[in-house]
């Protein structure tokens, strides 16, 4: 229903306007074409309040009917301004709710994935070590902040990438947050803060802002006393660790040069004049020959990885192949992993979560089944007594217990069989079959995969045999590219399963946590796509340029000296 509004001021009259569902600038326009300018030299006021544009309708912003609206005329460059400045408003809101999102995202992801919660999603987030072993750091509290830290860490790396510098420094400030919650004791062991560091005074630099300069000396001071306790004397540790490679030499090279940047800003030539020198070594030792890396591309290699594995082995082609084979096989062995931690996490689901919502300890069930007693009532007593393997043994060798556990255990697989068709067919559909031929095929073939192959001969064969002439694949339902247990941004259900403690018995629940799918799935995405070596990954071009930029700088600043007369 349409409302109306008087308009004073540059133009007096009453519009009908759709409170609901016009906009401030739709309101603004009509105003303006009624008062014979144009749209940017128009205020409204309605309330005392400058009304903005923005994507709310004139009914949230608290318009009604019968309203009166005050429309100003001011210069168009005022207009216009004025229209700037909202945009950027609405943009600087939009950056701050993406940020805000980008921190609880891994906060959330941390949480669930470093307290032996069962995860929501078919994988876990576990720390690594350079050589790709799993590690485990300190407390439950000192796990959940270093997870954080490095997942923000990562998120600013690719703001980084695509050159968002003001929003990357915002990120990193909370990866910095986060690893100092952590014991520091923990972090002296890991080179991710220095990294950090170093990341941070590159953003300064990037954005040109010498206000941070006392800040950035103080960084990079902590940032190489760090790189030298974990990497060792000239880095020593890491030599061993990656065979006598040279990963780590792009950040000593980003790191001497911001050193060079900072001294020579504070009026240290002769330092800033050293430390360029010896960023511009290393630069000239990262520059890979055309014809070494047309020789690794020749042997089937990208030229990305080819590029990468001659400046960590220092040119050299034998150890270069090496790396790269060695890290193909890294790749591989975490692809399996990755497959039987998916399985693991799938078998986990089925036994539920104990009454604290922690998955079902596989390692200790597997013990329990070792000596002899039967799987689902075994994972059943874990389940019930918090993965205590003790109480779990007093109750599957307590008769009573017993009996209860494989009455609960009968229970909850009768009720499985009961929901499991629905559920099968509920995923066919969202496949893309249609309703009626999930449905037939489920009740025909009972499980999943049989009912998924029959569809999918169906669509490879429409008329190959008599069940598929019966039930012709529908061409508005393509079969799609099925290439996991879950797809992306599904949320699988999470079986809970609470005690009750008056009469021992035990409830199922589904609940499922508010998430923020798209942000998590971004963070980890960034995360799948790196390895032991990606903090090392820098592309140089621009540090060289800087190298160069700034040592024209000195030798500007010392011809300059020389030519100052001497006031003998």
């Amino acid at each position: 229903m349409a409302a109306k509004l008087k308009i004073a001021g540059a133009w007096s009259g009453v519009l009908e306007v759709e409170l609901e569902t016009w906009s401030v600038s739709m309101l603004r326009a009509q105003v303006a074409q009624r008062s014979g300018c144009g749209p940017d030299s128009i205020n409204l006021i309605c309330a005392g309040k400058l009304l903005k544009d923005g994507d709310e309708s004139l009914s949230q912003l608290g318009v009604k009917n019968n309203g009166k609206i005050m429309a100003t005329r001011v210069a168009a460059d005022q207009g216009k301004a004025l229209m700037v400045e909202n945009q950027k408003a609405m943009a600087e809101e939009e950056r701050s709710s993406r940020l805000a999102r980008i921190k609880a995202a891994a906060m959330s992801l941390a949480k669930r994935h470093a307290d032996g919660s069962l995860p929501m999603e078919d994988f876990n987030l576990e720390l690594e070590n350079q050589s790709g072993e799993k590690v485990q750091l300190g407390t439950e509290n000192d796990q959940r902040a270093i997870m954080t830290g490095l997942m923000l860490h990562a998120s600013a790396k690719q703001l980084i990438k695509k050159q968002q510098y003001e929003d990357a420094l915002e990120v990193l400030s909370m990866g910095e947050e986060a690893f100092s919650i952590c014991d520091s004791k923990l972090i002296e062991l890991v080179d991710n803060v220095p990294i950090l560091q170093i990341d941070m005074v590159w953003c300064y630099f990037m954005l040109r802002d010498m206000s941070w300069l006392s800040l950035a000396g103080v960084r990079l001071a902590k940032a190489r006393v760090g790189i030298e306790r974990s990497h060792g004397k000239e880095s020593s540790r890491v030599r061993i660790l990656q065979g006598g490679r040279c990963p780590e030499l792009p950040l000593y090279l980003r790191m001497d040069l911001l050193e060079g940047v900072v001294a020579y800003h504070s009026g240290q030539l002769q330092k800033s004049k050293d430390f360029l020198a010896s960023a511009q070594a290393k630069y000239l030792r990262l520059q890979v020959p055309d014809e070494l890396l047309s020789l690794l591309m020749s042997m089937g290699y990208k030229q990305n990885d080819a590029k990468r594995a001659l400046r960590m082995s220092g040119q050299n082609v034998e150890s270069a192949v090496d790396l790269l084979v060695d890290l193909k096989e890294k790749k591989m062995r975490k692809r399996e992993d990755d497959r039987r931690r998916q399985r693991e996490i799938m078998e986990q689901k089925r036994y539920g979560i104990t009454p604290l919502r922690k998955a079902v300890d596989l390692q200790r069930l597997s013990e329990l089944e070792s000596i002899g007693f039967e799987k689902t009532l075994a994972a059943e007593a874990l389940r019930r007594n918090e993965n205590d393997s003790q109480k779990a043994l007093d109750d599957l060798t307590n008769p009573e217990t017993n009996a209860a556990i494989q009455l609960n255990v009968e229970s909850r697989r009768r009720k499985r069989l009961h929901q499991e068709p629905d559920a099968v067919i509920e995923k066919l559909v969202s496949m893309g079959f249609s309703t009626p031929m999930a449905t037939a095929a489920v009740n025909e073939y009972g499980t999943e995969d049989a009912a998924l192959n029959h569809l999918l001969s169906l669509h490879n064969n429409p008329n190959g045999s008599a069940a598929a002439s019966s039930n012709p694949a529908n061409p508005a339902n393509p079969v799609p590219n099925i290439s996991g247990e879950n797809a992306p941004g599904s949320h699988p259900s999470v079986e809970s399963h609470t005690s009750d403690a008056s009469n021992g018995e035990t409830s199922t629940l589904y609940q499922e946590e508010e998430r923020d799918v798209e942000m998590e799935d971004e963070l980890t995405e960034e995360l799948q796509r790196g390895d032991a070596l990606s903090d090392y990954d820098i592309e140089v071009t621009k540090e060289g340029e800087a190298i160069n930029e700034y040592l024209a700088l000195i030798a500007t600043a010392e011809e300059n000296t020389e030519k100052v007369p001497s006031s003998e």
